[in-house]
C-alpha cells in the first residue's frame, strides 16, 4: 500500500513542471494535501514546519498571487527550500524555529529531518515510523511568530500551516498577536504522543475552538497496527471572520489549477 501511495503521488507530481523541476533537487510537493486545500481562497501563507519547500511548492501552485512567509530551523532543509523557491519574490524564508519566546533552544534533529522536532522523539514514533529515530541535538534560534509578523503585514484571507511535530500548541501560543487575521489553519495532530509532552488532536482543537475556529476536517489519516487512527491533517475554518475588509480579487477557488 505505502508503494502503490508513493507512485500515484509521483504521477501527480510529474504533471506539473514546477513540481518535476523541484524533484531535481529532492523536494516532492506535498499533493496530497491539494484536496482538503484547494478550494480556499488564500492571499497569504504562514508556512510554519517548511522543512525543504514541499508544502510552499503546492501553496505556490495552488494561490499563484499569495504571498508566502516560511518558517525552518533546520540549515540543511532551508539550504534546499532556497535552491527552489529562493528565486521567488512572493516568498520568504525565516531560519528559526517558533515558540512562545524568543530566545534558543535545543532541538531535536531526526534521520528524518522532516521528523525532527522542538520534543525528544519517543519510542512510538520511531517504532511507527521507521528511520525517524534521533541522530543528534543542536541549538536554535525561537522566536514568536507575531513578533516576526505584524497583523497589518498579513493579506487576507489567511491561512496558517502547522507541521511542528507535537510542538502546536506553543507555536499557536507565539501567534496570539495575529491569530484574528487568520480565516483558515491547516495543522498536522496526532491521537497519540509520538513525542515527549506533545500536544494532542484534541487540545488543539479545543485551543481553535477557544478563539472561533471549527473544525471542517480531517484528511491524511495514518493507522497504527491495529487499524487505529494515530494522526492527521486538521482543517479549522473561522467561524466569524474576526477581520473585516474587502477581499482580494485573483484568489477565488475558481482560479485554482485543477491539476493535482
Amino acid at each position: 500500500m505505502i508503494i502503490g501511495t508513493r507512485i500515484r503521488k509521483f504521477l501527480r507530481i510529474i504533471q506539473v513542471p514546477a513540481f518535476r523541476r523541484a524533484l531535481m533537487h529532492g523536494v516532492a510537493a506535498t499533493v496530497e494535501h491539494a484536496g482538503p486545500l484547494r478550494g480556499l481562497s488564500v492571499a497569504s501563507v504562514l508556512d510554519i514546519g517548511a522543512n525543504n519547500g514541499q508544502f510552499a511548492l503546492l501553496a505556490r501552485h495552488l494561490w499563484p498571487a499569495a504571498r508566502i512567509s516560511s518558517f525552518e530551523p533546520l540549515a540543511d532543509a532551508s539550504a534546499r527550500f532556497s535552491s527552489v523557491l529562493g528565486n521567488d519574490p512572493s516568498v520568504n524564508l525565516f531560519n528559526v524555529a517558533l515558540g512562545v519566546e524568543r530566545g534558543e533552544a535545543d532541538f531535536h534533529v531526526s534521520r528524518r529531518a522532516d521528523s525532527s522536532s522542538m520534543l525528544a522523539i519517543t519510542n512510538r514514533q520511531t517504532a511507527m515510523f521507521p528511520g525517524t529515530e534521533e541522530i543528534s541535538m543542536i541549538k536554535v534560534p525561537v522566536d514568536r511568530l507575531d513578533a516576526l509578523l505584524t497583523a497589518n503585514e498579513l493579506r487576507p484571507p489567511v491561512l496558517l500551516k502547522i507541521d511542528v511535530q507535537g510542538f502546536e500548541i506553543p507555536v499557536l501560543e507565539g501567534s496570539t498577536g495575529i491569530i484574528d487575521r487568520v480565516d483558515h489553519v491547516y495543522c498536522e495532530c496526532s491521537f497519540k504522543e509520538l513525542y515527549q509532552g506533545q500536544a494532542l488532536a484534541h487540545q488543539v482543537v479545543r485551543w481553535l475552538d477557544d478563539r472561533g475556529f471549527a473544525l471542517r476536517g480531517v484528511y491524511n489519516l495514518s493507522y497504527d497496527g491495529d487499524g487505529r487512527a494515530v494522526q492527521g491533517d486538521f482543517l479549522f475554518e473561522r467561524l466569524i471572520p474576526a477581520f473585516q475588509e474587502e477581499r482580494p480579487f485573483g484568489h477565488s477557488s475558481k482560479s485554482v489549477p485543477e491539476t493535482v
